[in-house]
C-alpha cells in the first residue's frame, strides 16, 4: 500500500504544479480587483455586465446547436459508412479517426478558402455570421460523434437486421426500432463530449473572423490582451471552467453507462 503511494506521488506532483497550481493562480486573480486587497467586486461586475451575458449565450446558443447538427449528421453518416456497402467504406471508416486529430482552425481556413470573401467557389457572407461559425464547428466536429457510433454498430447483432428484413420492414422501421436504440448511449457520449468541446472553442470562432460573435472563450482573450482587465478575464475564466467541469462530469456518467 506505502509502494502505491510513493508511485503516485510524481503524477500528483505534476499535476498540481502544472495544472493545479495555475488554476489556483486564475481564481485567486478573479478575487483581486485593480484596486487591492480581496473582494467579490470583479465577479459582480462581470457577472452584471450585459457583454458576460450576451458571451454566456452566444457560447449555450452555439454549443447546443452545434451538438445538435454533430448528432443528427453523424448519425446519418455512421449509418452509410456501417451499413450501406460502397467501395472506400473502410478507408473512409479509417479516415475519420486521421481527421480527429486536425486543428479546428484548420477546418475554418478550409470552408474560407473554399467559401469566403476570395474563396474558390465564391463568396458566401454567412461565414462571418454566427452560422458560419455553427457549420464549421458541425464540420470540424462531427467525426466525434461518428466514432463511438461505429464502434457501437460493429457490436450489432447483424441477424436481428436480416431477420427483420426477412419479415417485411423497411430501413427506416429497422432504424427506428433497432439500430437507434443501440445506438443511444453512444450518441449521448458522443453528443455529451461535442458539447463540452464547443463550449470551450477558441480557434473556429477566432479564424472565421464572425462579426458580432463573442464566446467566453473569446470574451477571456479580449478581456486579458485587448482590455488588460485580468481580474475580468480570470472570472470569465472560472465561469467557463465550472460550466465545462460540470459538463465533463456529465460526459463521463454517460460514457460509464455506455460502456464507453
Amino acid at each position: 500500500m506505502r509502494s502505491r503511494l510513493w508511485w503516485a506521488l510524481p503524477p500528483v506532483a505534476l499535476l498540481s504544479v502544472f495544472f493545479l497550481y495555475p488554476l489556483a493562480l486564475v481564481v485567486r486573480q478573479s478575487f483581486q480587483p485593480d484596486g487591492g486587497g480581496t473582494s467579490v467586486q470583479p465577479y459582480a461586475d462581470v457577472l452584471a455586465s450585459e457583454a458576460f451575458r450576451r458571451a454566456l449565450w452566444t457560447t449555450v446558443w452555439l454549443a447546443l446547436g452545434s451538438t445538435a447538427g454533430c448528432l443528427v449528421l453523424g448519425f446519418l453518416l455512421a449509418l452509410v459508412i456501417a451499413f450501406v456497402p460502397f467501395p472506400g467504406a473502410q478507408a473512409a471508416a479509417r479516415f475519420i479517426d486521421v481527421y480527429l486529430s486536425f486543428p479546428s482552425f484548420l477546418i475554418t481556413l478550409a470552408l474560407l478558402f473554399i467559401y469566403g470573401t476570395t474563396g474558390i467557389v465564391g463568396s458566401l457572407p454567412f461565414l462571418t455570421t454566427p452560422w458560419g461559425v455553427l457549420l464549421a464547428e458541425v464540420t470540424y466536429f462531427t467525426p466525434f460523434v461518428m466514432r463511438p457510433l461505429l464502434a457501437a454498430f460493429a457490436q450489432l447483432d447483424t441477424a436481428q437486421l436480416e431477420a427483420a428484413g426477412s419479415l417485411g420492414a423497411r430501413a427506416p422501421r429497422i432504424v427506428q426500432q433497432i439500430i437507434l436504440p443501440e445506438a443511444l448511449p453512444a450518441l449521448a457520449a458522443g453528443g455529451s463530449l461535442v458539447l463540452v468541446l464547443c463550449l470551450n472553442e477558441f480557434g473556429i470562432v477566432l479564424f472565421t473572423g464572425a462579426k458580432g460573435v463573442t464566446t467566453l472563450p473569446t470574451l477571456v482573450y479580449g478581456k486579458a490582451i485587448l482590455e488588460s482587465d485580468y481580474p475580468g478575464a480570470c472570472v470569465v475564466a472560472v465561469v467557463n471552467v465550472l460550466l465545462s467541469v460540470g459538463l465533463y462530469g456529465l460526459y463521463r456518467v454517460v460514457s460509464r453507462r455506455a460502456g464507453a
